[in-house]
């Protein structure tokens, strides 16, 4: 490899946006990121419109809940079983070349689903292959592309433009799934697929288009053993990282099975069709893109804010589980997606922002791994559950866990962080306050 932008060797460049930017847009005032941002709309947005067609064609070809779940669980088994070795991959190579051929590789998957639809040769063997292929795939894109941001915005927006990819993400869900039933509709699910497809030459574009020496490259690591346990042993010892991480692996595989929840409810519950899986799925959008837009307000992240709102994510679940009719479900999708985008986005940014650089592809691929690699267990057991014991009883489970797992790990920050309980009886004043005492956790928690 050439010596060049991300090469151990190479100078690192000095920005010409160092200064510190405010408001919800900031990191949009960065060239490489705005291209970065312009790409990943458009190809996101074919994401979700295969996301959507390819769980309504399994739930319409089998008539199984479970067989939605193992579409899922295929696509988030590779990250179950390889998600550190790509952190490996992305803390030793220049992250822009990585971003590359993941993206292509992801565009040749959306074009193969493609091609066997559109010729009504499409089998579920053919989407389950599709989606362990793009799972493969993602082990590598995901640590990378969390990674990278740092070097395009700089440490100063790092917490902004992680919340800015999220609102990109969930302004996609929003447009996909609506787009995605309207296509099938009108034309079938094959035409969906071939938009995800060609939506990947956008960021591959603005990957080109891109200027290098604006990048902020990260010292690569060498090539050598131990480095998973060296990424696990850094990890273990800091409870600002494991905690988080934690408690997202728990709300990622129990809390996370919406294609099987929202399809049940539609087909099963609420006896509607695609359009009606795609509403619900827009709803939830629309939620997660308001959370997303608070989130890139905030000037600070605190552990705190991840365990309550974990909480009532739980809580709005189970809520959910025993709507009485169609009106209430729907209502009750928009705050679920506004604190489960919370999570999420708590939970990355305060990880990326107590990780030391040089670490930080292996800690957000370990981050990623807990998050989405549970849902090869989640996703078959829940799409069990929900086709013996119905769907309510699914939905109402999987809240029951996230609750229980955020007041444990709140429980445990608490505890890291040495909290006490202060009482203050005065009129006037909080009556009730948790006090930190370890200075290393202050801000954090």
């Amino acid at each position: 490899m050439s010596t060049g932008p991300g090469s151990p060797s190479a100078p690192a460049p000095t920005p010409t946006y160092n200064k510190r930017g405010g408001g919800t847009f900031s990191s949009l005032a960065v060239r490489n990121y705005r291209l970065f941002f312009s790409g990943a709309i458009v190809s996101n947005i074919g994401t979700w419109m295969a996301r959507i067609t390819q769980d309504w064609l399994v739930l319409t070809i089998t008539g199984s809940s479970v067989a939605v779940g193992i579409t899922t669980a295929m696509q988030f088994l590779p990250m179950l079983l390889f998600g550190l070795y790509g952190g490996v991959i992305a803390d030793r190579f220049a992250k822009r070349n990585i971003l590359f051929v993941t993206q292509a590789a992801m565009g040749l998957g959306g074009l193969f689903l493609a091609v066997m639809t559109l010729s009504g040769h499409v089998q579920v063997w053919h989407v389950y292959l599709t989606a362990f292929f793009t799972g493969l795939v993602t082990v590598v894109d995901n640590p990378t592309r969390q990674s990278f941001v740092s070097e395009m915005v700089g440490p100063d927006r790092v917490r902004n433009a992680v919340s800015l990819n999220s609102a990109n993400f969930q302004s996609a869900r929003l447009v996909g799934p609506a787009v995605a039933g309207a296509v099938m509709a009108a034309v079938g699910p094959g035409w969906a697929f071939l938009a995800n497809g060609l939506s990947f030459t956008a960021p591959l574009i603005m990957l080109t288009l891109m200027r290098t020496k604006e990048l902020q490259p990260t010292r690569l690591a060498p090539r050598g053993k131990g480095q998973l346990k060296e990424g696990l042993a850094y990890v273990s010892e800091r409870p600002e990282l494991i905690w988080p991480i934690v408690l997202v692996g728990f709300v990622g595989t129990f809390g996370f099975n919406f294609p099987i929840w929202l399809s049940a409810f539609a087909s099963d519950v609420f006896h509607g069709d695609s359009g009606m899986y795609g509403l619900f799925n827009s709803l939830m959008a629309i939620g997660s893109l308001i959370g997303a837009l608070l989130a890139a307000r905030r000037s600070s992240t605190r552990l705190r804010m991840l365990a309550l709102a974990a909480f009532l994510f739980a809580v709005l679940e189970l809520v959910a589980a025993g709507a009485p009719d169609l009106g209430v479900f729907m209502a009750l999708l928009i705050p679920v997606g506004i604190l489960g985008l919370t999570v999420n986005v708590t939970a990355n940014a305060s990880v990326q922002m107590a990780t030391d650089p040089e670490m930080r592809g292996r800690v957000m691929s370990l981050f990623m791994m807990v998050f989405t690699g549970g849902t090869p267990l989640g996703g078959p057991l829940f799409g069990w559950l929900t086709d013996v014991y119905g769907v309510r009883v699914s939905l109402a489970l999987g809240g029951l866990v996230c609750g229980a797992a955020a007041i444990g790990v709140g429980l445990m920050l608490a505890r890291a962080a040495n909290l006490r309980l202060k009482v203050d009886v005065r009129p006037g004043h909080r009556h009730l306050a948790f006090v930190p005492r370890n200075p290393a956790l202050v801000t954090a928690a």
